[in-house]
């Protein structure tokens, strides 16, 4: 297969959504990250996401809608949920809710669980597709499994060129890191940390969330121990680099760091390049990169979060 690269016009839009009316792939641009966008109602397309990501079939996807509307049809909405989707809708927050009986969607998505994990995109080009489309459509971040996300669209193609229709080219990720991932099946609890700091969402709901996630069992995306990964090895919260390293910096004092997440030590800046630059990282290491302490506040969270699972130990190859 010859992946397409799509202008975000019109015609590209419109290309983009006969490729999915046909159960193809089409990786399109969100604020947080590109995501692998398939319906999400047919078996075959959710298929196709997990065979080119090479995706493991317990690991849940996110349903990218256009409305609150869209989103109430095929999740249970309490008033939490409602409170969060007012505030923070469009825009980089995933709802974790009661899957309805009714919501047609592939088992696959949900990994046969009773929930189902939902996100209303901020941008633009993402917006006018699901509203083109009018179908729910499930959307992991588009790259191979446990490997560095993309924010943009050449890093779509460095990892799935070939294995799906085509790609809309928006241009750089704005937010760079995941959404923020809530569940509220239950007591409200962080699944992921992501695009809005946990601590706004908190005051939003009045209330603390609880630690959640398993790693063996998860019920949300970005669970998984080993994940966001570059081929090199991984090294946190180094002031000093051992020769050999490639430093990764954050903030004036890595001034001399081979390449800087924010010189000037601004979290905001240091989300938008994380993978960007990590996969930069990973081009120029000829051994270890070490990445600088990164403040664990804010969005400084989510990017120690993906971090500490670049870092992690790697799975064994199968077989």
């Amino acid at each position: 297969m010859k992946t397409e690269i799509l202008k975000p016009d019109p015609e590209g839009l419109a290309r983009a959504a006969a490729f999915l009316a046909e159960g193809q792939l089409v990786a399109l641009p969100t604020e947080t990250v590109y995501g692998l966008a398939g319906d999400a109602g047919s078996d075959i397309a959710v298929a196709r996401i997990f065979a080119a990501k090479g995706r493991p079939r317990f690991n849940p996807l996110i349903v990218h809608l256009p409305d609150v509307g869209a989103a109430r049809r095929i999740a249970v909405f309490d008033a939490r949920a409602e409170r969060l989707a007012a505030a923070f809708w469009p825009g980089p927050l995933t709802l974790v809710l009661p899957l309805r009986a009714d919501a047609g969607l592939s088992p696959l998505v949900t990994a046969d669980l009773p929930t189902v994990a939902i996100r209303l995109p901020a941008h633009p080009v993402a917006q006018a597709l699901l509203r083109q489309v009018g179908r729910p459509v499930a959307a992991p971040s588009a790259n191979p499994s446990g490997k560095i996300s993309p924010t943009r669209a050449d890093h779509v193609l460095s990892g799935l060129s070939g294995q799906i229709a085509a790609v809309i080219d928006g241009g750089a990720s704005a937010v760079g890191v995941e959404s923020t991932i809530v569940g509220l099946a239950g007591a409200a609890a962080l699944l992921r940390p992501g695009g809005i700091p946990a601590e706004t969402l908190e005051a939003c709901l009045g209330q603390p969330l609880a630690a959640g996630g398993d790693a063996a069992q998860p019920s949300a995306p970005g669970q998984l121990l080993s994940h966001y990964a570059p081929e090199a090895a991984v090294r946190l919260n180094i002031r000093t680099p051992e020769p050999g390293d490639f430093w990764l910096g954050f903030g004036p004092e890595a001034a001399a760091a081979g390449l800087n997440l924010s010189p000037g030590g601004d979290l905001v800046e240091a989300a938008a390049n994380l993978f960007h630059l990590l996969r930069e990282a990973d081009a120029r290491a000829t051994g270890p990169i070490a990445v600088s302490p990164i403040p664990e506040t804010g969005i400084g969270r989510a990017i120690n979060d993906r971090l500490r699972r670049a870092a992690a130990p790697r799975p064994a190859p199968a077989g």
